[in-house]
């Protein structure tokens, strides 16, 4: 997959890239336990890169903005910031921006059933007024969030004290206030005119009126929940998706499908219904949902069995037929208890022109053009290694991991998590063999892995799958261990530049190129 405006060809494979860390949020000392609830369950930059959003298991959202940018004029748009160049000593930047809670636990009394906090998908959305707005979701609940800086006004002072220093009322003498007592006979009923209703300030004020005094302090960011989308899933929502129209998304559990419009919370439409009339007949369920990023008219879904399937919603209300299936036949004689465990897939992505979606099973990454259902374009080895190991995968869960991917914007690259805290990254241009295997730690090469293997197959060409990967990460590393505690999940790549946000357990590491 090459991205428009770049020619490289299978004589001229680019150069593997060489990553470095650049920063970690929320590093644990050495022996330090990690509290459930401070683990990143989400990860998600926002389309121009400049903001990034991670949600946990304790249902909090926090944000990092970008730094190293420089605006020549305020007036500028986002897309005109200019880029600070970076020198052997600068690397993109991020700080802590702010967070707040997002959900809470709550216990569905009907059902009998715990709704955790767990933030399980975070998306942007369009930005407006310099207001920040994005979604997220629990097992249940979606919300639609606005951060946005607002200053902080506080009651600084009462006038009593300058009002008693100068007699009564600021600027008049006590002379003056005595004269305006006796003025009005004494009396207070004199300062109000009963015939027309209306209050009668006398000249030099009122001795005993005391008003407050409103400073403007620094400003704060603000965040607050505009909309609540709810009551409209049965299962657990495994993802939420923005359509490239701006006013629509869709929510996904195991057996549906809904349509919102981002200003109405209280109805979805059900675009897609997988449920069976009968629950025993029921073979396969969606892992993943993900809108085209621009025909606001399609989108694509996984399931359990391993297959993609692309649905056109112009066809019709219901999208029970799709437009496209992808999926891999099976290979003779392959088939075993596992395979359809480790067949599911837990993650798709979109290419950032709608050309090719990524998916993530246990064991592969693979490549699909949309334009092709025969199989995938290529398919890159991430668990090979863990073959030999299934029935003790399957008897700890592990094998029931599920392991997010993504694409570099220029659709060049692809990486995904694997245990020990490493995430690999695979060149899938024409001729690459980019293959590379770091660790989430401020030493990312220490157990990198560059192999040449077989190229991968051209997209030109329909015969054969190109399979590739590295030897086993575990091989190098703990004397051929590798640690099933330690998995790494979610990450995400930057947009516009090779640079990659990664979660270990609470800590937030950022890498780039």
């Amino acid at each position: 997959m090459i991205a428009s405006g770049v020619e490289a060809g299978p004589s001229e494979p680019l150069p593997p890239l060489e990553w470095k860390f650049s920063q970690v949020f929320g590093e644990r000392a050495a022996g330090e336990e990690v509290q459930e609830v401070d683990i990143i369950s989400a990860i998600e930059f926002d389309k121009t890169g400049d903001h990034l959003a991670t949600g946990d298991r304790g249902g909090r959202v926090v944000l990092f903005e970008r730094t190293d940018v420089k605006d020549a004029n305020l007036h500028t748009s986002r897309r005109e910031l200019e880029r600070l160049d970076y020198s052997i000593s600068r690397h993109p930047e991020f700080r802590y921006k702010t967070e707040f809670q997002s959900h809470e636990p709550e216990f569905d009394y009907l059902k009998s059933l715990e709704i955790e906090e767990k933030i399980n998908k975070i998306r942007w959305c369009q930005t407006a007024n310099g207001a920040l707005f994005l979604l997220s979701t629990n097992d249940k609940t979606i919300k639609f969030w606005k951060v946005q800086e607002k200053k902080v006004k506080k009651i600084c002072d009462m006038n009593i004290a300058h009002s008693i220093s100068n007699g009564g009322v600021a600027g008049t003498s006590a002379a003056t206030s005595s004269k305006m007592h006796l003025a009005n006979g004494g009396c207070p009923e004199k300062l109000f005119n009963y015939s027309s209703n209306d209050f009668v300030f006398p000249l030099g004020g009122i001795p005993s009126l005391h008003l407050p005094v409103v400073a403007s302090h620094e400003t704060s960011l603000v965040a607050r929940c505009r909309r609540i989308y709810a009551h409209a899933h049965d299962y657990h929502i495994n993802s939420i998706s923005n359509n490239s129209d701006g006013e629509t998304f869709i929510s996904a559990d195991d057996l549906r499908i809904n349509l919102w419009n981002l200003e109405i919370s209280n109805q979805s439409f059900n675009i897609v219904d997988v449920k069976p009339a009968n629950m025993e007949d029921l073979t396969e369920v969606i892992t993943s949902a993900e809108f085209h990023p621009t025909h606001c008219n399609m989108l694509a879904y996984s399931s359990s069995k391993g297959t993609i399937r692309l649905i056109d919603m112009r066809q019709s209300a219901l999208c029970d037929t799709h437009a496209r299936l992808f999926e891999e036949q099976e290979a003779p004689g392959s088939r075993s208890f596992f395979t359809e465990i480790i067949a599911s897939i837990s993650d798709i992505k979109f290419s950032k022109d709608g050309r090719y979606i990524l998916s993530r099973d246990y064991m592969t990454l693979k490549l699909w053009d949309i334009n092709m259902d025969s199989g995938p374009v290529s398919t890159f080895q991430v668990h090979e290694y863990l073959r030999p190991k299934l029935c003790d995968l399957y008897e700890n869960d592990s094998i029931f991991d599920k392991f997010e991917c993504c694409l570099s914007g220029d659709g060049l690259r692809v990486a995904t998590g694997s245990y020990s805290n490493l995430f690999r990254v695979f060149g899938c241009a024409p001729g690459s063999t980019e293959s590379t295997t770091l660790e989430a730690s401020k030493n990312p090469t220490r157990r990198q892995v560059q192999t040449p293997s077989r190229p991968s197959r051209s997209l030109g060409s329909l015969t054969r799958v190109g399979r590739r990967g590295a030897p086993s990460p575990s091989s190098e590393a703990n004397g051929g261990a590798y640690d099933l505690t330690t998995k790494l999940l979610h990450l995400a790549w930057h947009p516009t530049e090779n640079s990659i946000a990664c979660a270990a357990a609470n800590s937030l590491y950022m890498y780039y190129a």
